[in-house]
């Protein structure tokens, strides 16, 4: 227990100092003096900064599951859930990245390693839309033909909208509600449902 909160302590001064100052420009060294540990303890949990900058990421992936998990728990009909816990992903990214400040562009630099990262948490994401997708289908909601599928290819959507949604590339000149309807409209297009305007 206590050796966990160390490892999270060091990881959310991590964060803090890539946020401020750049992962390039932040050292072990710094981590350690900003988080009051010596150097020793740093290196006991972890082998060196890129391995402190992929224990960031993964932080942050397990912040916004359980914002995920939270929307996929509430009771509410497989369709409003869908569009939910797409709007909440899309946010949940966007001010991840934003509020880690310069960290945004070694995001975008570093994808790569980051994708390594996230192989986890794709497929817990995966998993969690075939759920959604077959509550759908039982009470009459989705008309699919293949759950495995459709939940790949709406993770992937979404996954390849992340990075021009995050830089404001798509629906950054339209208000909240009318791109709610072109996300539900595509969604739901492909989900076989009609979407209607006054819900």
């Amino acid at each position: 227990m206590r050796v966990r909160k160390t490892r999270d302590q060091l990881v959310d001064v991590a964060r803090l100092q890539f946020a401020k100052n750049g992962v390039e420009n932040t050292t072990m060294n710094d981590i350690a003096k900003a988080s009051k540990k010596g150097r020793r303890t740093l290196y006991t949990y972890f082998k060196n900064k890129e391995d402190v900058y992929l224990a960031v990421v993964q932080s942050e992936l397990d912040k916004l599951w359980q914002h995920l998990k939270t929307v996929s728990e509430k009771n509410i009909p497989p369709d409003e859930k869908m569009l939910e816990i797409i709007y909440t992903r899309l946010e949940a990214v966007k001010e991840i990245v934003f509020r880690n400040g310069t960290l945004k562009a070694s995001f975008f630099r570093d994808i790569w390693k980051v994708e390594n990262v996230r192989k986890r948490f794709d497929c817990k994401e995966i998993n969690l839309f075939k759920k959604v997708l077959a509550d759908g289908i039982e009470q009459g909601v989705f008309k699919v033909q293949d759950v495995e599928m459709t939940a790949s290819l709406v993770h992937y959507c979404l996954k390849g909208i992340e990075v021009p949604f995050i830089r404001g590339q798509i629906g950054a000149d339209i208000d909240y509600e009318k791109r709610k309807v072109y996300i539900a409209n595509i969604v739901f297009g492909a989900l076989g449902k009609e979407y209607k305007l006054n819900q």
